[in-house]
């Protein structure tokens, strides 16, 4: 976590400085905007292939559930999922933000111990069989407060929502736990263009609610991504980059700690 924070602030510093030093020594009044600078909306697909660490536990019928890891206990194996964004840009320092992540994740086997999950017990004897579905949604808004040709820094203000269903089931049981929430956060974005058409972006955003307001309810979620980018055109570009995902929450007895973590690559389309 302190890896990431500090990484995302030296990146960002280096922009600043870079776009500093363009604004002092380049020619003044004069605009020669990177390549895909230039855009109302942007739209972009991608294709994320995360590593999951997954740990959930549900409490029922006063039976305190076990921690489950649905990698190791239940053998779940890495995928590739698919991604949408889309940026609307009314002003040039000014974008509002919406992204969309599906991932869902099968398996079935023997367990290597016995588990309780919603108030019931999974016997080691009995196959089980397991899904986990998680979509996550991103809306928000960013504002540039520095903006020069080759780079710029800005704020973000973020509101996410997560929906995780996880379900288990054999030949006697089947049981699921639903856990949705709307989570707040806020956050650093920094853009810099190593050629007019080449560019590495980095961004974090967190949020992390206090302990101690209350003891049955808590929950932390950050963000971190870091990618670049070729423009061909004003118009179409092509991505690579890291996606790291971390989200915790607890509510009353549940809890559920989820980790994706992967390289993705896709496109994007600009008007």
């Amino acid at each position: 976590m302190r890896t990431r924070v500090a990484a995302s602030v030296v990146f960002c510093s280096a922009v600043l400085t870079a776009a500093t030093a363009h604004a002092q020594y380049g020619f003044r009044g004069s605009s020669d905007r990177a390549t895909g600078e230039t855009y109302r909306v942007e739209i972009g697909g991608y294709l994320w292939n995360p590593t999951p660490d997954i740990l959930i536990s549900s409490e029922q019928f006063g039976l305190v559930g076990d921690p489950i890891d649905f990698v190791n206990d239940l053998g779940h194996e890495k995928k590739q999922h698919t991604q949408m964004r889309v940026v609307l840009r009314p002003g040039t320092k000014h974008k509002f933000r919406f992204e969309y992540t599906p991932m869902k994740y099968e398996a079935e086997g023997t367990i290597a111990r016995d588990v309780v999950f919603n108030g019931i017990r999974f016997p080691v004897s009995l196959p089980v069989a397991s899904q986990l579905t998680w979509k996550a949604y991103r809306f928000g808004y960013e504002w540039d407060f520095v903006y020069l040709d080759r780079g710029f820094v800005g704020l973000l203000l973020d509101a996410k929502y997560t929906h995780v269903e996880a379900t288990l089931s054999n030949v006697l049981d089947t049981e699921f736990v639903r856990a949705r929430a709307p989570i707040p956060a806020i956050g650093v974005i920094g853009r810099g263009y190593v050629m007019p058409n080449v560019s590495i972006t980095g961004e974090f955003s967190a949020f992390k609610l206090p302990g101690g307001i209350d003891d049955d309810y808590g929950g932390n979620f950050y963000d971190f991504d870091l990618y670049g980018t070729v423009n061909f055109t004003d118009h179409a570009g092509a991505q690579i980059g890291y996606r790291s995902f971390d989200v915790f929450y607890k509510i009353d007895e549940d809890e559920g700690d989820l980790q994706m973590r992967g390289l993705y690559f896709g496109g994007v389309v600009r008007f």
